[in-house]
């Protein structure tokens, strides 16, 4: 069977564009066969596709298909273990099809949720970030950057959960913001181009915080040194103001030391979906959308396979909301 594929054509530098992406043709053939439903989308793809990829995973090489969280149905299966018209998840990335070992797809309830992209959201990550790293509980308050996107979106929601006392979000528009305490449930919410950030939280937060979770690095991280209390835990997640644009238009990485000097606990962190780290989400995931406690913000872009490039150039530059994933047609 014969399947289009996006593979990366050269390592991203600077902001990535159209020119790293190329659309190639190649032939599946494996124990089980699956033909791709939905493309997850996030930032961290961003990273592994760079020649400098510091996270603790294998970067994407010139060639290479763009891996990726994907979910899809099996249309031909060799295996007792998977049969055809089962829903799957696996990293097999942006392509129409894939084929290999069962055992390199998760068979997934199609029951559980009210479409598979609800299996490709950021759940994990956030999860292990505020519950695990940050240790969010009763009478923190919060601050999250880029809380309108993937991440940010699920992780202020599950402070509130854990019973933080407050919980305040930056977006990059006041309609994100409003769209964080009308729908998400945030207790205050800003745009961050609506002057200084650290003016704004110490509006928001007048006693100062106690844990800020942190996709966005940049002013945003600087004001969050400012106002944070002395012991506040801060889980770094991302960096995008780094990771985005190249030369004057990129900021620089966090400094640690005005963080330090204030007693604060900087808590880097990269997750693995282990099948802890899973189930862990996927329990309070399904248990707090039963209660309506819990809402899960997403985006699903239509089109082909070769839509999935434009799509994530569009995600990284926040034209979406809440966790993006592409519907192959």
């Amino acid at each position: 069977m014969i399947s289009r594929e996006i593979r990366l054509t050269a390592p991203v530098t600077g902001e990535p564009g159209p020119g790293n992406f190329t659309l190639a043709e190649t032939e599946v053939d494996g124990e089980v066969v699956v033909r791709t439903d939905y493309v997850g989308l996030a930032a961290t793809y961003l990273e592994l596709m760079r020649a400098d990829c510091r996270i603790p995973v294998p970067a994407w090489r010139p060639g290479d298909r763009v891996g990726a969280a994907v979910a899809g149905t099996v249309i031909e299966s060799g295996s007792p273990d998977l049969a055809v018209g089962d829903l799957v998840q696996s990293m097999t990335g942006w392509s129409e099809y894939s084929a290999g070992l069962a055992g390199q797809y998760v068979k997934l309830d199609r029951a559980q949720f009210p479409d598979p992209s609800y299996h490709l959201g950021q759940g994990v990550t956030a999860y292990y970030g505020m519950a695990d790293v940050a240790a969010v509980g009763e009478g923190d308050v919060v601050f999250v950057s880029g809380a309108a996107g993937g991440v940010g979106s699920l992780a202020g929601q599950i402070a509130t959960c854990r019973g933080a006392a407050r919980v305040i979000g930056s977006a990059g528009s006041p309609a994100k913001a409003a769209y964080l305490v009308d729908e998400l449930g945030y207790d205050a919410a800003f745009d961050y181009h609506d002057g200084p950030v650290a003016d704004r939280l110490r509006e928001l937060a007048p006693e100062g915080t106690t844990v800020f979770f942190d996709v966005v690095g940049g002013e945003q991280y600087d004001a969050a040194v400012q106002v944070a209390r002395h012991g506040a835990r801060f889980a770094l997640c991302g960096s995008l103001s780094h990771q985005l644009g190249g030369g004057a238009d990129r900021f620089p990485e966090p400094d640690p030391a005005a963080a330090e000097a204030r007693g604060v606990e900087l808590l880097p962190f990269s997750c693995h979906h282990t099948p802890e780290q899973v189930a862990a989400w996927r329990e309070h995931f399904t248990r707090w959308l039963a209660e309506g406690r819990f809402v899960f913000p997403r985006t699903v872009v239509e089109g082909g396979i070769e839509e999935v490039p434009g799509a994530f150039l569009s995600m990284l530059k926040g034209s979406y909301r809440g966790n993006v994933a592409v519907r192959l047609a």
